[in-house]
């Protein structure tokens, strides 16, 4: 017969490891530098177990059909050696990589917006994409990287040309023997055309969750309610695991108003509201069996310099809400 110390301790083994494991990631930032471990420190003392490697390609606007990339006045991170020396320091110490190349369009105009105006462009920008992604795909099949994101928001450029994006998927196949998924928008995921040849639905989580100045907790979940039944929807319609492939907050006013927000004119800090919008989105989705987790938004290699008190931006560095991140990925 079973003692009841026995009893226990199995009870609780199976406890713990019902526990679900999710995506606990970091966007790392490109830098025009090397990094060391001492950069990567910081990210293993929030019990981070992803990080999300994002090397970029530009182009000129939003009909431009060149993206230039991997060149020499990209920063050191950018590129291909960069993104292949963070990965290999990153998995130095068992941190797991999201490989996201992204592109960006000059005087910060929308990629969503990318939008040829002729056949022969749409053509060249087809050519040129292929070239730039499947050169990031062979990489991270080379460095047994876990994931690779396909993309990052671009609705127009998806919606205009869907049989370019499935046979693209299938040149990734052959190239990438990972998970793999796109970064949708939060209010393109609804409409992306491929998730079935997918690993996961991925996300950048920026949904509008409060009018309010300073929300409550408990005010930003009751926003999340109706997102969230969508989300879980396109989840089972596919059933595919949903990844935010970014997530994260402002430290400033309204913080849950339009969290997509980088405009710099947005100056009034707010600690409370980082910390509760945060902390919904944790509570919202981390212990759901169909989340797969995320990565915040956004994570700067020089620790010790970035952040603080008196930064409105998204990054957690050295604010209060570091440290409920770094409770909530200890707990998953």
């Amino acid at each position: 017969m079973i003692s009841f110390r026995l009893f226990f301790l199995i009870l609780l083994i199976q406890s713990c490891t019902a526990q679900p494991k999710k995506v606990n990631g970091v966007s790392f930032v490109a830098a025009n530098a090397k990094v060391s471990q001492k950069h990567i420190n910081p990210v293993v003392a929030i019990h981070a177990n992803y990080a999300a490697i994002m090397p970029f390609g530009f182009i000129k606007d939003v009909t431009h059909p060149q993206i230039i990339y991997n060149t020499e006045r990209q920063w050191f991170g950018e590129t291909v050696a960069g993104a292949t020396q963070y990965i290999n320091e990153l998995k130095k110490v068992n941190i797991k990589i999201m490989l996201k190349p992204q592109i960006w369009v000059w005087h910060g105009e929308f990629t969503g917006y990318i939008k040829m105006e002729t056949e022969t462009n749409w053509k060249l920008l087809e050519d040129s994409y292929s070239k730039f992604i499947l050169e990031y795909a062979t990489l991270a099949n080379q460095l047994n990287v876990d994931i690779f994101c396909i993309g990052t928001e671009l609705e127009q450029f998806i919606a205009n040309r869907p049989q370019y994006w499935l046979g693209l998927i299938k040149k990734i196949k052959t190239v990438y023997k990972g998970k793999l998924t796109y970064a949708a928008n939060w209010d393109e995921f609804k409409r992306t055309p491929f998730w079935n040849d997918l690993d996961y639905i991925g996300i950048d989580a920026y949904f509008p969750i409060s009018e309010r100045k300073t929300p409550t907790v408990t005010e930003c979940l009751e926003g999340w309610k109706a997102h969230k039944y969508i989300i879980k929807s396109m989840s089972d319609t596919f059933k595919k695991p949903v990844l935010f492939t970014e997530f994260g907050y402002r430290s400033v006013d309204y913080a849950g108003k339009e969290p997509w927000k980088s405009d710099r004119s947005m100056t009034a800090i707010n600690m409370e509201a980082q910390i509760h919008t945060t902390k919904a989105l944790f509570e919202m989705f981390w212990n759901e069996d169909w989340f797969a987790g995320g990565f915040l938004w956004k994570w700067f290699i020089h620790h010790d310099a970035v952040g603080g008190t008196n930064n409105p931006m998204f990054t957690p560095q050295n604010k209060p809400v570091e440290q409920v991140i770094k409770q909530y990925y200890k707990m998953y």
